[in-house]
């Protein structure tokens, strides 16, 4: 994070408490490994999100299923732009949610880079996130926002989220973050916001794996053998802040569309890959949990895709 030379009481005590969080998480970490070396960290989930009336998630629902299966952290998403679901789940709401489960619950918030005529631009929306990081945010994300991905709001944004050196995670596909085949927009930002982790998700992102991938198929789940020359490949390569996230049937459905390139993917990528489910409502299913163990893949590679590229991406900064 951009400290000025002089250190403010806030940011020394935002410092401290920072350092002793990441203590605290290494050490967890650690007596956890001892036990279960591949316990998962998800980096995309949802509170509160009903799919049914009657099973909208609550934090105790959420650690429930996380003790089921041996999950051990997730990052628990916001959702404030109204296209990214039903109805906005918002930032503080979810700070709320998870205080009381800071171990285990990791909160990530955001902002419509619409708003920030009325946060009065880059100031507002910096004091916002510095709040949100004084109430115990990690990060940024869902970023679901119905404008371009280098939309000059977006691009301003992203910039911000790059100065406080934060991950931001969103959502790509033919409504929100919208981009062209080969996701020129998002590598714009990518060079915009250099020290932004981005964090890629859905249909257009995942999509991109493919080097025939399509206007229509960056909102859709394209299925057969996987080309060469995707736009994730080529970003991968060019831009060191840039990682994926393999939640939600597109995640799966990139991995396993074309299952000898996918097992050959997981292990050239394992760096920049981390596991996810998209969980957002009780009974629902996560095939992400048989695609893996089917894949059986070498252990350091496991090890990376279910927790070790997620603790890297979640500490830096």
């Amino acid at each position: 994070m951009k400290r000025e030379k002089s250190i403010s009481r806030r940011d020394f005590c935002r410092a401290a408490a920072a350092a002793s969080a990441v203590a605290a998480f290494t050490g967890s970490l650690r007596a956890e490994e001892a036990r279960t070396p591949y316990a998962w960290i998800d980096v995309h989930t949802h509170l509160g999100i009903p799919m049914l009336r009657d099973n909208a998630l609550t934090p105790k629902m959420m650690l429930d299923w996380m003790d089921q299966h041996n999950i051990e952290k997730v990052v628990v998403l916001a959702l404030v732009s109204p296209e990214g679901w039903m109805y906005p789940v918002m930032s503080d709401w979810v700070l709320e949610q998870t205080k009381p489960h800071r171990d285990r619950l990791l909160p990530f918030v955001d902002i419509d880079p619409r708003q920030l005529s009325y946060l009065r631009g880059r100031k507002g929306a910096l004091d916002m996130l510095n709040r949100y990081l004084d109430a115990g945010a990690v990060g940024v994300g869902e970023h679901k926002c119905g404008v371009p991905f280098d939309d000059p709001r977006n691009l301003e944004f992203f910039s911000v989220v790059s100065d406080l050196e934060l991950p931001l995670l969103f959502h790509l596909d033919s409504v929100r973050n919208t981009d062209a085949p080969g996701l020129p927009g998002l590598e714009k930002a990518l060079q915009t916001a250099p020290k932004a982790r981005f964090i890629g998700h859905a249909n257009g992102w995942w999509a991109s794996v493919s080097g025939d991938c399509t206007a229509n198929d960056l909102g859709s789940y394209p299925k057969g053998p996987v080309t060469p020359g995707g736009a994730v490949d080529r970003l991968f390569d060019a831009y060191p802040n840039i990682f994926g996230d393999i939640s939600a049937g597109s995640g799966n459905n990139a991995i396993t569309r074309d299952k000898q390139w996918g097992r050959e993917f997981l292990i050239r990528r394992a760096d920049r890959l981390m596991f996810g489910t998209d969980y957002l409502g009780a009974g629902q299913g996560i095939p992400q949990f048989d695609a893996l163990k089917e894949f059986n893949l070498p252990a350091d590679v496991q090890e990376k895709i279910c927790r070790k590229t997620a603790e890297k991406v979640l500490r830096d900064g």
